[in-house]
């Protein structure tokens, strides 16, 4: 499984404040990340694959939204994030 308990630990853990916080937009984010970086791999080989092009089109919007619900609150997180995820260009 590509993504165990221990990943998991690590993402929170690097991008939230400690590895128990999995709610802050910033880990949360961070997550979806690295879920969206798997799907679009798993995509590059099976092209046909629909129902994961599904899900990596919800994960996306899910992202899009809390990356716009952070901007909104707090710009400077806003852009740590985006920096240190290297989402944007």
């Amino acid at each position: 499984m590509y993504l165990n308990s221990e990943v998991k630990k690590t993402i929170f853990t690097e991008n939230g404040k400690n590895a128990n916080d999995t709610g802050s937009p910033e880990s949360q984010v961070a997550l979806f990340t690295h879920r969206i970086q798997h799907l679009t791999e798993h995509l590059k080989v099976y092209k046909n694959d629909h129902a994961t092009e599904r899900a990596l089109v919800m994960l996306v919007g899910k992202r899009r939204s809390l990356l716009a619900y952070l901007k909104k609150k707090d710009i400077e997180r806003y852009r740590e994030i985006i920096k240190k995820l290297n989402i944007r260009k």
